[in-house]
C-alpha cells in the first residue's frame, strides 16, 4: 500500500490554529497555582474550574442556565458514551435505538456492551420519526423497549444534517410518550460555519431522563482527551456509579479552563472561520470533479461530508484502489449500525492542508470513475 498523503479519513481539529502559545501560557501559570490539586484525585466530577467553563459554554449557546454541579468531566465523550450505555443497560441484548448511519467508536462501544442495536433511516433533517414512532411502538408490544435513544443531532457524524428544533420536539415528545431516556451527543455543536444553531435537548425540555454529551476534541484538541456529560440528578448519580477511575486528567482540564477563562468563543470563531475556508474547497471540488457521478450533504456545521457513490461500484476495489494513490476516506459500511455494504462514504476535512485538498478530491473522482462497471449516468438525485 502507498503512503498515505491525503487523510480524509480522521475527523481531527485543525491543527493550523492550535493555540501554542496561549496553553503554553496556561500551563505555566496553572502548573504552580494549582500544585496542590495536581497531587490528588479530582474527583468524579471533576476539575471545577473547567466543570463551570463548560457549563458557561453550554448557557451561552442555549439562553437556559446550566448547572456546573450537574456536569461531569470525562476523558473525552467516548468515556461519557460507554458510561451512559453502561448506566442505563440492564442485560446483555438490551434494545437501544440508533441513527441508521452513526459514529463508529459509538456503534463499537455498544457491540462490546453487546447492546441489541436498533438502527433508524436518515433523512435531510435527521431520524425519521415516523420510523421511529412505528419502530417504538412495535418494539413496546414485544416487551423490549429501548434503554435509550441516542442521537447526533447536530452536523450528525457521518451525514452532517442537523435536525431542525421542531423535529427535535417531536423526538422528545416520542421519548416521553414510550418513557425511553434521550441521549444526545453534541460533540461538534461548536463548529459552526452559517445559519441558526438549532438548540439542545435539554434547552427545549428540562426532563430528568435526557442525558446530553459534548466533548473539546472538535473545537480545541483531541490529544487534550476531555469531554463531558450534563445529566440531573437522579440520572447524574446513576451514571457516576459506573464510574471507577477517580476522575479525569487534572492538568489538562486545569489548562484548557485557564485558557477560556474569558469564554470560548474568540478561539472557537477563528478556529471555524479556517475550517469553513476548507469545507467550502471541498465542496467545490466536489462539484467540478465529481458532479455526474456522485451527491454530497453540504453541511452548515461539522467536520464531515457525506458522499453517496454509484451502486455499480465495488467498495472494497474502490478504497484499495484510492489507498494505493495515497487517498483514504471512511466507507459507508463504518458508519452502519449492522456492518451493511453501502454506497456511500465519508470526507473530513478539518486537518488537512489546502494543497493536500486541491490534489486529493481529483484523485478520489479519477478513483471513482474508473470503478465503476457501467458507463450509465447516475441514477439518483438525493442522499438518501
Amino acid at each position: 500500500m502507498s503512503r498515505i498523503l491525503y487523510d480524509f479519513g480522521s475527523g481531527r481539529s485543525n491543527p493550523e490554529t492550535f493555540p501554542v502559545k496561549a496553553l503554553q501560557d496556561a500551563a505555566v501559570s496553572v502548573i504552580e497555582r494549582e500544585r496542590e490539586a495536581l497531587n490528588d484525585y479530582p474527583g468524579k466530577l471533576g476539575y471545577l474550574p473547567l466543570r463551570e467553563a463548560m457549563a458557561k459554554r453550554e448557557s451561552d449557546r442555549e439562553g437556559v442556565p446550566v448547572d456546573p454541579g450537574h456536569l461531569m468531566i470525562t476523558n473525552g465523550s467516548m468515556q461519557a458514551v460507554t458510561l451512559v450505555a453502561e448506566a442505563l443497560q440492564n442485560a446483555p441484548g438490551d434494545t437501544c435505538i440508533v441513527e441508521e448511519f452513526s459514529y463508529p467508536g459509538t456503534l463499537a462501544a455498544y457491540r462490546s456492551l453487546k447492546l441489541d442495536m436498533v438502527g433508524i433511516p436518515l433523512s435531510e433533517e435527521g431520524m425519521k420519526l415516523d420510523v421511529l414512532e412505528q419502530t417504538l411502538e412495535r418494539l413496546s408490544t414485544e416487551n423490549r423497549l429501548p434503554k435509550f435513544i441516542y442521537t447526533i443531532t447536530t452536523y450528525q457524524n457521518p451525514t452532517g444534517m442537523t435536525m431542525p428544533a421542531a423535529r427535535r420536539r417531536e423526538l422528545i415528545g416520542l421519548a416521553r410518550q414510550f418513557n425511553v431516556p434521550l441521549v444526545e451527543d453534541n460533540c461538534y455543536g461548536d463548529v459552526h460555519y452559517e445559519g441558526p444553531v438549532e438548540p439542545a435537548i435539554y434547552a427545549l425540555d428540562d426532563d430528568p431522563q435526557h442525558i446530553y454529551l459534548c466533548s473539546l476534541s472538535k473545537i480545541l484538541a483531541p490529544g487534550l482527551r476531555l469531554g463531558y456529560v450534563l445529566a440531573q440528578p437522579p440520572m447524574l448519580e446513576k451514571l457516576m456509579d459506573r464510574r471507577h477511575d477517580a476522575g479525569s486528567n487534572t492538568l489538562a482540564a486545569a489548562i484548557v479552563a485557564e485558557f477560556y477563562r474569558n469564554g470560548i468563543w474568540e478561539h472557537t470563531n477563528s478556529g471555524n472561520e479556517a475550517l469553513k475556508a476548507k469545507r467550502d474547497l471541498t465542496l467545490s471540488l466536489l462539484a467540478s470533479e465529481l458532479s455526474d457521478q456522485c451527491v454530497w450533504s453540504h453541511p452548515v456545521g461539522g467536520l464531515f461530508i457525506w458522499v453517496r457513490i454509484p451502486d455499480d461500484i465495488n467498495g472494497k476495489t474502490l478504497l484499495e484502489t484510492a489507498n494505493s494513490r495515497g487517498f483514504h476516506y471512511l466507507p459507508g459500511i463504518s458508519f452502519h449500525y449492522q456492518n451493511a455494504k453501502v454506497p456511500y462514504l465519508r470526507l473530513a476535512f478539518g486537518h488537512l492542508k489546502k494543497e493536500q485538498i486541491e490534489a486529493g478530491i481529483p484523485i478520489l473522482a479519477q478513483c471513482i470513475r474508473e470503478a465503476r462497471t457501467s458507463n450509465e449516468p447516475r441514477n439518483f438525485d438525493s442522499l438518501f
